[in-house]
């Protein structure tokens, strides 16, 4: 089929896992560390986490990993968490060819025993033995307290079995339960595994097209843009919607790929997005331009105000106290009447709006920045941006921006084209969005009728953090002093306590209760010091 029309060996997007594609990612090499620090030496035996959405590399990374153990490494594999302890115990006993006797297999006692057998005479024979547990989120509560009780193997001086998890975001929910704290405790090494940026996207598909055989990249630069949108930086969406565009682009004998074949791509292969979708807009560019005009000329809209004009403070929530702390630079209440921006007004207006990053220089204008010309919000969005000044992106949904509490990016789409806005401020109903130089209010229906659930905002904070924003998992100790700070807590907080407290913070604030603090965690701490923040209030100067 499409193989021969575009020069290749074999298909290049293929979901089946084949070790030759293997592509790794800054963040996929750190996983592999973790993982193998955690079971090595440095991680003393217990528990290594591994976190990650559906399809953004876990079982590649296990796989890879069986690969580099040790030849004095035994494993045992456990695919199939869905059992009771009485079955996971008898898995592990096969998968590590455990000899039981028989009549024994029915009793957990008998089974342990056979297990702390083997393993006191792997140790003798200088064997290190893991076990590995792939899905871990649907293992029961009793599942994981029998788990956590196998690590109770020990001699004087060290762990017998280490215990790799493997397993969606749910999985760190899970282990944030009060019930299952004593098991959280044991984990050595943890990582959580997040999508691809938009660069490590184009070098992915390049890697597998190079891979197949492929000569002449058949993917424009938009194109690029569009799968790394609608796949969210998810390798396995990348591999769908990719392959279904090399297939439309054969069928209608295309050489090059452009971002329209993608969209109709993405549109056949991947599941409706939920949310309301703004019907095409009837209207042809001149027209849309026409109606932009004519608001602009309307009450409607207050373009920014530019130097030397005043501008009211921006309305803070009065029961936030993070809401009064003193800013660098706030975000303006708006004085305009109703009506608000519907869909149809908001789609005109997206319309109009010129392909250039404003959005991103706004948002850094906004932390008195300097903004490259040229970025593109999808690459210019590094963890650090530059020293103290950080960037956090992903899928959210509004009310988490709000707990974030800064301006954000949010990626809207109009027919097929995306557009990057900024955030300036939300309340029940509306929401303030710069579009281009110019302030407008649109509802959140409208708003929910384009926005693509994408956005990036910068924060900042100490150099400190950096190592944590860029994804170590152990704060040092002036990080830590940074954190226990805006928690509340003395300095002298013990581990736990302060574990403790983050997950009570994060779970108060709709992010994920991991204890662990990432940069989402690290932005939510960082809402109460300097700088611009998304007002709370949008209306006419109420």
């Amino acid at each position: 089929m499409y193989l021969e029309h575009y020069g290749l060996a074999e298909p290049p997007f293929s979901i089946t896992p084949d070790p030759r594609f293997v592509f790794l990612s800054e963040r996929h090499r750190d996983a592999l560390a973790h993982l193998l620090f955690g079971i090595g030496q440095g991680g003393g035996g217990g528990f290594v986490q591994l976190t990650g959405e559906v399809g953004t590399g876990k079982t590649t990374l296990s796989r890879l990993l069986l690969e580099q153990l040790p030849e004095d490494t035994r494993v045992a594999l456990v695919l199939n968490p869905r059992q009771d302890p009485l079955e996971l115990l008898q898995t592990i006993c096969e998968e590590l060819g455990v000899e039981v006797a028989p009549g024994s297999r029915a009793s957990s006692k008998a089974l342990v025993d056979a297990l702390n057998a083997y393993l006191l005479r792997a140790h003798a024979d200088g064997l290190r033995v893991v076990l590995i547990i792939d899905e871990a989120q649907d293992l029961s509560v009793e599942a994981l307290e029998q788990v956590r009780l196998l690590t109770n193997l020990e001699t004087d001086t060290r762990k017998l079995l280490q215990i790799v998890l493997l397993g969606q975001p749910e999985l760190r929910e899970l282990l944030a339960r009060p019930d299952l704290r004593q098991l959280a405790q044991r984990i050595t090494a943890r990582f959580h595994l997040t999508p691809l940026d938009a660069p490590e996207t184009v070098e992915y598909l390049r890697h597998r097209y190079r891979v197949a055989g492929g000569l002449r990249f058949p993917f424009d630069k938009n194109a690029v843009r569009r799968i790394h949108a609608h796949a969210g930086g998810v390798p396995r969406l990348i591999n769908v919607v990719a392959e279904r565009a090399l297939l439309a682009g054969y069928a209608h004998d295309l050489a090059t790929i452009d971002a329209r074949t993608v969209d109709r791509a993405a549109r056949e292969a991947l599941p409706a997005k939920p949310r309301r979708r703004a019907r095409p807009a009837l209207i042809v560019a001149g027209v849309a331009v026409l109606v932009l005009a004519a608001l602009l000329a309307s009450p409607w809209i207050q373009r920014v105000p530019g130097p030397g004009d005043s501008v009211s403070p921006a309305i803070a929530s009065t029961t936030d106290p993070a809401a009064s702390a003193p800013t660098a630079r706030t975000a303006a209440t708006v004085d305009v009447a109703e009506p608000v921006l519907d869909t149809s007004a908001l789609s005109a207006s997206l319309a109009a709006l010129p392909d250039e990053p404003s959005a991103w220089r706004a948002m850094l204008d906004a932390w008195d920045a300097p903004a490259d010309g040229t970025v593109d919000v999808a690459t210019g969005c590094t963890p650090i941006i530059q020293p103290g000044l950080y960037c956090t992106h992903g899928i959210a949904r509004l009310d988490k921006l709000q707990t974030l509490a800064r301006p954000a990016l949010l990626e809207l789409e109009r027919e097929e084209a995306t557009h990057w806005v900024l955030l300036r401020g939300a309340d029940t109903d509306r929401v303030l969005l710069q579009l281009g130089d110019t302030r407008v209010q649109a509802t959140r229906n409208a708003l929910d009728a384009h926005w693509t659930g994408a956005f990036a905002a910068a924060w900042r904070g100490p150099v400190v953090l950096a190592p944590l924003v860029e994804g170590t998992a152990t704060p040092d100790e002036a990080a830590r002093a940074w954190i226990t700070q805006h928690l509340g807590l003395p300095a002298d907080t013990s581990d736990a306590t302060l574990r403790t407290s983050l997950r009570r913070f994060q779970s108060a604030r709709g992010l994920a209760a991991d204890g662990i603090p990432g940069p989402e965690t690290l932005m939510a701490l960082a809402a109460s010091d300097a700088g611009p923040r998304l007002a709370r209030t949008v209306g006419t100067g109420d």
